[in-house]
């Protein structure tokens, strides 16, 4: 029989939509799911989870109230191992990269990760090579750990009826880490990995005075959340946590607004699933343009001001 744990992401309220995208996955195989809620006063966010996967399973402890790899590998795995999972799943998240990979090795178990299709319940589609090759992994143990590319899959409808929580008890091991504290970027720009519009800027902005100037008006004026290059981000123009690309966020919106961006192979590999792509650069052989919906060649530093005032003037 086929059983699948779904691990969860959260904020303690609510479930975050890469862990839905997670779920599809896991429903394109038969088979039961479960649920995983870890982390402490996560009640809300496990009975959120229940109306989507039918039963999760809740763990609750004061070690568990911020996410380190340690305890949370030894959660999943142990709650994995009462359950006879045949199937972990997580979402392809820095979490996901962090933690998942431990839970494999607790279980010894074969590992797909970062998959974009699932052919069958040993089979998965993974991209290689910056998404240039599409590898097909074939994972033979008898416990198979998948972490989901999100961006690849739609959100996992509600179950009919909502679900059920269970609260489950697992011996927890000394600590080799502790957590310290936990730098937060807060934004009332959307988030970047759930955003339906992305506005990113690149070296053609030439400075962080750029991203202030152009990146950051333009993003408010279309509600959008805000990307960059990793070539900007390692400059120090932008927080880390803006870079988008395959060392960086992969993201899908509806509208990825690409400013100043020559289209690096690293960089495309994070943002070519876009629904429509926009480029505005000023130098026409810039590889961004292959593989825009639409393309301005222009200097941004006169195109996006003109952008700007066109959408205001709609908005009026």
């Amino acid at each position: 029989m086929t059983v699948h744990l779904v691990v969860a992401e959260h904020d303690g309220q609510t479930i975050k939509k890469t862990t839905l995208h997670a779920l599809a996955a896991a429903k394109k195989l038969s088979g039961t799911s479960y649920g995983l809620v870890i982390g402490k006063g996560a009640q809300k966010a496990a009975q959120a989870f229940a109306g989507y996967v039918g039963k999760v399973f809740l763990v609750e402890a004061d070690a568990l109230a911020h996410r380190t790899a340690q305890p949370f590998a030894k959660v999943i795995a142990d709650v994995a191992k009462s359950i006879s999972a045949t199937h972990v799943w997580a979402p392809a998240t820095v979490a996901g990269k962090d933690i998942m990979p431990r839970v494999a090795v607790r279980l010894k178990a074969g590992m797909a990760s970062d998959i974009c299709s699932v052919v069958d319940d040993k089979t998965f589609q993974r991209p290689m090579w910056a998404g240039d090759v599409i590898g097909t992994v074939e994972v033979t143990t008898p416990v198979k750990v998948v972490t989901v590319r999100t961006t690849e899959f739609p959100v996992a409808e509600p179950v009919a009826g909502g679900g059920e929580v269970a609260t489950m008890a697992v011996e927890l091991p000394a600590p080799l880490a502790s957590f310290v504290r936990f730098d937060e970027v807060k934004s009332e720009r959307p988030e970047l990995s759930d955003a339906k519009v992305v506005v990113s800027g690149g070296r053609g902005l030439k400075g962080p005075e750029g991203f202030k100037k152009l990146v950051e008006p333009l993003a408010d004026a279309l509600h959008a959340a805000i990307g960059a290059s990793r070539a900007v981000c390692d400059a120090g123009w932008v927080p880390n946590d803006w870079q988008v690309g395959q060392t960086g966020k992969v993201v899908a919106p509806e509208l990825y607004i690409a400013v100043g961006i020559s289209g690096a192979i690293q960089h495309v590999a994070g943002m070519k699933s876009s629904k429509v792509i926009v480029a505005i650069n000023k130098d026409p052989e810039a590889p961004i343009f292959k593989i825009a919906t639409y393309g301005l060649v222009a200097d941004a530093f006169t195109a996006v001001p003109e952008l700007l005032e066109r959408i205001k003037a709609v908005r009026h």
